[in-house]
């Protein structure tokens, strides 16, 4: 773990973030007490994937219905 005193951490608040986002934990001191930690808002096991924020939604039928929509949600329900 990093620590960073506060007044440090006014001089270079972006990149003490940007670190906290990347993963790492950082302690701020003050009068080299601790006094306060700055880490990642999510979990590190979360993953987020490529394609988080793009805005794409894929499709839930491959193919046309022609219509036919009711017998395909029975279909895909089954027997519920």
């Amino acid at each position: 773990m990093k620590q960073i005193s506060i007044q440090d951490l006014k001089a270079s608040l972006s990149a003490a973030v940007a670190q906290a986002e990347s993963g790492h934990t950082i302690i701020i001191t003050r009068h080299n007490e601790a006094v306060a930690q700055l880490g990642p808002a999510r979990p590190a096991y979360v993953h987020r994937g490529d394609v988080v924020g793009k805005g794409r939604l894929k499709p839930a039928l491959k193919r046309g219905t022609k219509g036919h929509y009711l017998a395909v949600l029975l279909e895909d329900r089954g027997d519920r």
